[in-house]
């Protein structure tokens, strides 16, 4: 039979079992944790130490970068002699005097030619006795001239630029040649900004490296000298312990910064005493020279590497972490710290922890007495108050005196339970309600600021090893000041660390490390000293992301739990709202990938698919803001606003499927090259056949001088006949009847033909000749000819039922193309024939074909129509459905209005120049007066401002010119709404 005894005397003895077992687990692993955690201090110490080392590389680069780029953008590199040159002097001299490690800048050119501007005092011992007094920078030219020998300048200056003395040195214009060297010609090949790997300047003996950038259109490139000289110091003031040694090495094992500069420059026997870096087994440190082998397995690894090494009775900690400075081979940093340093400061916490211990147990005894006789007198209560809890029974609040402080807390802490379960079940409701991510992310932050209490908070978005800050407020729902940093999941302070590698909500004070960590050391928070890392975890326990609670006061464990249960579904949903939002934004970057390709494709319309949607949009707002008129009630809701971004960004999709030899096409007899060549070389023929006659009748005893004038006159007919076609070639507004007529006069002349030309081809142009029997060689054949190989037949499925299930109507040509050279040079305006503008038209034909067949939503369904309408006409008579206005919804007329502004001041046509703002708005004022386009909008585009607005952010400014919009508002008739 089981003994029962009273509750104190359970309550007493589970509480000191408790304690006694808690105490004895925290004496066992109090040791190994303090270790661990110091370890994992200076793991991380050494990891910041690595990404301060880079920074401080960086800081040192990239001004000389920006002095690179700058220089790249200047007249000196295409300036062609040394006066031209110096003109560039001050800037370049302000360019050296902004970054102290910036060495010289300099220019090579693609002659030979060389321009260097550098600091006195950076060169080789034997230069600086050259040196006059009082200089601070040197000038080093060289230039090569035809005909005479190249010649090189040393120019010394003082530190107003004024010269001190001019130099003539022939020995360095004849040793040097910038075309030669590494850094030209990489320099050259490279279409962004090269730099070399840190290495030892012969000259100075000091650690630098170069950069290297293409200018001046390919025909000069443009160099600096960095001096990497500060390194060594910055790792010197970053020393964990003070024995500790810190090097930085490259792959090779060869020391680029150490805190002693005069240990890393060697005269080394196999570089026949030639000054050279020494190796880290070289540094005369003991604990350095077994890691050359170390650092040479490296390569390749990302991951820092750790391990221990014993020099003589002193144990070492050392790590090996990989630097990545873009565009340089890997470096590494070696840390190597004295155990008996790293760990004192964890033997004395350890004693320190053991005298607390002992202290809590003894003092427990007696107190957990006490306690558990007071406990037992309300527990009954409290017992049944949690029945009523467990069985969700609210209606009655919990009132319980007592005069233990604990026992009262947890009767009002049951008390605020019954009402937050409720609370909970509400902000679960409504977080699952929410259908926008953007607004879902600050209102989850907002209630579970309410539910845990807290002052302010950060809500993270986990991708990838990444948390980004999306959200961070106050308890007033205001914004925290200042720009939170992205935390990498392995580096985000101890109290956020344990939790993620927990994967549990945890509270705890703030230490320095976390506000660190988390960027919160100069927000506006002195008080919160307490905060809650909630880790928020998937179904599939994967991390989504993680909130920081911050809070004035210690956060007790019912909350705690509570958010823990909140963040779960706060997970949930939060995942949910996520992939429909990757979803979205997919799709949103598959639209633009679609868009920049058809863009990519051709130099001449690069731009339209991303201008279009913006001036849509515009014009769209622009119509939603209007007050007055046929769009006062004209709004676009939420679903409307996506459908109108889709299909502006779709409306040329069907490009995709246009030949670009077409759409660039910039002559009238361009395919994939330009025919004009094969003419020109036909007049060169006849023009030797004529030269050829002439001799053989003076051979044949005519009078020389006749002949020599006939000759003449023959060809400069040639010449003028020749320059007339090449002017047909290139196109243009009009061509008039006269100068058809001069071509078919000219297309009649003959020359004679004496190979075969139906060898060396493809098969289609072969199968093409077929249709005509081969001529006999030799064969006359006419100057300019519209041949049957010349016409390629259009296949079945180029052509367009009638009945087609588009409801497309429109008039295709015979022929796909027709590439006849006097039907092409005879065409009136522009350089397009009629196959090829049909072409070219077609793309609406597929654009409306391509996106027929996506599965849209039911909210998008709309944007095949609104895409595929931009070149249909208000009186029916556009393409390819021929649609009226009553026919077409509001956004497509719209989006009409926005391609043919946008074509008409682009300034990447090959066919024209881009209209200023005058010359655009009347051609669309008599667009609408032959109802083209839709008056009302296009009243609108002008009331609204909207082509101004457009024309500042996407025109040239010498495009945009004085613009009379009463003038061409009288112009516009009215028109019946259709909205």
């Amino acid at each position: 039979m089981h003994h029962r005894y009273p509750l104190h005397i359970h309550i007493s003895t589970l509480f000191l079992a408790l304690i006694l077992l808690v105490c004895g687990v925290l004496s066992g692993i109090g040791y190994q944790l303090s270790s661990k955690l110091l370890e994992e201090s200076a793991a991380d110490l050494t990891a910041r130490i690595s990404r301060a080392a880079l920074l401080e590389m960086r800081r040192i680069i990239e001004p000389a970068e920006v002095a690179t780029h700058l220089l790249s953008l200047q007249r000196v590199t295409s300036a062609t002699s040394l006066k031209e040159r110096l003109d560039s002097l001050e800037f370049m001299r302000q360019a050296l005097d902004s970054s102290p490690a910036l060495s010289s800048l300099y220019v090579g050119y693609d002659n030979g030619d060389f321009f260097l501007v550098g600091r006195v005092g950076h060169g080789s011992a034997s230069e600086a006795a050259r040196v006059p007094a009082g200089a601070n920078y040197v000038v080093q030219s060289i230039e090569r001239v035809a005909a005479a020998p190249p010649r090189g300048r040393f120019i010394y200056l003082d530190a107003a630029l004024q010269t001190l003395r001019d130099d003539d040195r022939p020995d360095y214009a004849a040793a040097y040649d910038p075309r030669d060297r590494i850094w030209y010609t990489e320099g050259l090949a490279s279409p962004t900004q090269v730099k070399t790997p840190p290495y030892l300047f012969f000259s100075s003996r000091r650690v630098g490296t170069t950069l290297a950038s293409r200018a001046g259109g390919g025909r000069s490139v443009v160099g600096a000298d960095i001096l990497l000289d500060t390194l060594g110091k910055s790792l010197a003031r970053q020393k964990v312990t003070p024995g500790s040694e810190m090097v930085l090495v490259n792959a090779q094992g060869y020391v680029l910064a150490h805190e002693d500069v005069s240990r890393m420059v060697l005269a080394s026997p196999e570089s026949n005493g030639k000054p050279s870096l020494a190796r880290i087994d070289e540094l005369a440190v003991p604990v350095l020279v077994p890691l050359l082998t170390v650092v040479r397995q490296m390569q390749g690894q990302e991951a820092a590497h750790a391990l221990g090494v014993k020099v003589g009775d002193n144990e070492w900690r050392v790590s090996v972490n990989r630097l990545i400075l873009e565009g340089v081979p890997p470096l590494y940093l070696v840390t190597a710290i004295p155990e008996n340093e790293l760990m004192a400061g964890a033997r004395q916490v350890i004693r320190q922890s053991a005298k607390a211990t002992l202290l809590v147990l003894l003092l427990s005894i007696p107190l957990t007495w006490l306690l558990a006789q007071s406990i037992s007198r309300s527990l009954r209560r409290l017992a049944s108050e949690a029945e009523a809890i467990r069985h969700f029974e609210f209606s009655r609040p919990i009132v319980l005196e007592s005069s233990i402080k604990e026992v009262t807390e947890l009767a009002l802490t049951m008390d605020g339970m019954k009402r937050t379960i409720h609370r909970f079940l509400d902000i679960s409701q409504t977080v699952a309600a929410e259908q926008n991510f953007d607004r879902l992310l600050p209102r989850l932050l907002a209630d579970t600021l309410s539910a845990a209490e807290a002052r302010a908070g950060v809500l993270y978005l986990a991708e990838a090893s990444q948390l980004n800050p999306a959200v961070a407020l106050d308890d007033s729902g205001s914004a925290l000041a200042g720009d939170l940093p992205s935390l990498d999941v392995a580096h985000t302070g101890p109290l956020l660390g344990a939790a993620l590698a927990e994967g549990i909500a945890r509270a705890g004070r703030l230490q320095p490390e976390d506000l660190d960590c988390l960027g919160l050391a100069t927000a506006n928070l002195a008080q919160a000293s307490h905060a809650m890392a909630v880790p928020l975890c998937n179904r599939k326990n994967e991390l989504v992301g993680a909130m920081i609670l911050l809070s004035e006061t210690e956060t007790d464990s019912h909350r705690l739990s509570f958010v823990k249960a909140l963040s779960g579904s706060a997970a949930v949903s939060l995942e949910s709202k996520a992939l429909i939002k990757a979803q979205k934004d997919l799709f949103e970057a598959f639209i633009q990938l679609i868009a920049a390709a058809i863009d990519a494709k051709s130099p001449y319309t690069g731009g339209h698919c991303a201008r279009v949607p913006e001036l849509t949009k515009m014009l769209a707002r622009a119509a939603c803001a209007a007050s007055c008129g046929p769009y006062q009630d004209f709004q676009l809701s939420e679903d409307d606003w996506e459908v109108l971004h889709v299909a502006a960004w779709l409306h040329d999709c069907g490009k995709v499927t246009t030949p670009e030899y077409v759409v660039d096409k910039a002559t009238k007899l361009e395919t994939i090259h330009d025919r004009i060549h094969e003419i020109r070389m036909r007049f060169e023929v006849l023009k030797r056949d004529t030269e050829i006659s002439s001799l053989q009748a003076i051979a044949a005893g005519k009078d020389a001088e006749t002949v020599h004038r006939q000759l003449a006159a023959e060809l400069q007919q040639l010449d003028d006949d020749f320059a007339f076609v090449a002017r047909c070639n290139e196109g243009g507004e009009f061509m008039a009847p006269e100068s058809i007529d001069r071509l078919q006069a000219i297309a009649a002349r003959t020359w004679l033909r004496t190979l075969d030309d139906r060898i060396g081809i493809s098969q289609d142009e072969r199968l093409r000749k077929a249709r005509t029997s081969c001529s006999t060689l030799p064969v006359a054949e006419t100057l300019l000819a519209d041949k049957p190989e010349h016409f390629i037949a259009r296949r079945a499925q180029d052509r367009m039922p009638k009945d087609n299930r588009w409801g497309f109507r429109m008039q295709v040509p015979p022929l796909l193309y027709n590439r006849g050279e006097l039907y092409n040079l005879s065409v009136a305006r522009g350089t397009l024939s009629t196959e090829e503008r049909y072409k070219i038209n077609e793309h609406i034909v597929q654009t409306l074909v391509m996106l027929s067949q996506l599965p849209f939503p039911r909210h998008l369904r709309q944007v095949p129509e609104i895409a595929g309408g931009h070149h249909e006409k208000m009186d029916g008579s556009g393409y390819p459905r021929q649609l009226r206005r009553e026919q077409m919804s509001p956004l497509a007329r719209m989006m009409a209005i926005a391609d043919i502004f946008e074509a008409l001041t682009a300034v990447d046509r090959p066919y024209k120049k881009g209209k200023t703002l005058s010359e655009a708005l009347a051609i669309m004022s008599r667009m609408q007066q032959e109802q083209h386009i839709d008056p009302e909008l296009f009243a609108l585009f002008l009331r609204a401002g909207v082509y101004l607005d457009y024309a500042r952010q996407f025109m040239q400014p010498e495009q945009i010119d004085a613009v009379d919009v009463e003038a061409l508002l009288t112009a516009t008739p009215p028109f019946p709404a259709a909205v």
